[in-house]
């Protein structure tokens, strides 16, 4: 079952890709596979953390970023190509994700993907990881968690792999990067700071969001590695609609919401778990940046200096 679910999502993610250039819908999609609408938005949801209309979406936006950078097309012949029926309605849209107008993001020349393909496992999915299965990540796991970092770039705009291979390398070194595996696919990764308490980098592969593997991290670092700490990251400010979810799950698992920031030009907000051995803790008034200019993680967290990065970090 887990193994044709996995098949028919993949087709859709496959008609969608052959179909950037055309406004797309639920409807579209589901007639095209000769599949349930219903059961088809209920899949694809569950499967890539998105649903169909929002990874449309997201996918269309960024092959339109990436014909303002590298094409000399009109905003209007670049809106009609990615499915809109006008300008304005592209550049509303546009401006809600990319936080800038068509027009400001070519002349910044600096183009980075909303949402990249998601290839997906079509192996059976472990339902029994604990946190005992969060090793320390070691220079052979560089690649595996670098092909995780761009499935899931959701989570990372402005994301500069150069600077942030440069940082792995340096946290796998130092005994700050986390990861965790299904066979020989990393499918949960972590780069945290014990001096301050944050978690700087957090990415998870989406067919495994739904299984708690957030929390499986948090838990590794509030029981073993940061006992006794607050536990601190960045995510994304509320009503952000670039969010595919993050905020609201590290809501749900315990973060408080804490003060409203501006990251190399892009508006988050801290968020703060309580160390699980205190019942109060005084929250300090400074915070530590993450991650280097241009960056920003999913779910919103950060590598640190010169690290690349947007919003897990991405991940999660």
């Amino acid at each position: 079952m887990q193994g044709q679910t996995v098949r028919i999502v993949s087709q859709a993610i496959r008609y969608i890709e052959e179909h950037l250039h055309e406004k797309m819908d639920l409807d579209m999609v589901a007639s095209a596979l000769h599949y349930s609408k219903y059961h088809l938005h209920r899949i694809f949801t569950k499967t890539v953390g998105l649903t169909i209309h929002d990874y449309a979406k997201r996918r269309q936006l960024t092959e339109a970023a990436k014909l303002l950078v590298f094409s000399a097309k009109p905003i209007i012949e670049i809106a009609l190509m990615s499915g809109y029926e006008s300008q304005q309605a592209f550049t509303d849209i546009f401006k809600a994700m990319y936080k800038t107008s068509p027009a400001e993001f070519r002349e910044t020349e600096n183009f980075y993907p909303l949402q990249l393909e998601i290839y997906l496992k079509e192996e059976l999915v472990k339902m029994d990881l604990t946190k005992d299965n969060i090793k320390f990540a070691t220079p052979e796991d560089a690649d595996d968690w670098m092909e995780l970092v761009s499935l899931t770039i959701d989570g990372y705009p402005c994301l500069d792999k150069g600077d942030y291979t440069t940082n792995l390398h340096q946290y796998i070194a130092d005994k700050k990067a986390l990861i965790l595996r299904d066979d020989d696919m990393a499918i949960g990764v972590m780069g945290f700071s014990p001096d301050t308490g944050s978690i700087d980098f957090l990415a998870v592969h989406p067919q495994y969001r739904h299984l708690g593997i957030t929390k499986l991290f948090l838990d590794k670092l509030a029981d073993e590695l940061l006992y006794g700490k607050e536990i601190t990251l960045t995510t994304y400010r509320a009503g952000d609609k670039a969010d595919t979810g993050w905020r609201e799950e590290y809501r749900r698992l315990g973060f408080a919401e804490r003060e409203l920031l501006v990251e190399y030009g892009y508006p988050t907000q801290r968020f703060v778990l309580p160390p699980k051995n205190k019942e109060e803790t005084p929250f300090g008034d400074t915070f530590m940046p993450f991650g280097n200019k241009g960056e920003i993680p999913q779910g919103y967290t950060s590598m640190p200096e010169n690290t690349g990065r947007k919003g897990e970090t991405r991940n999660d």
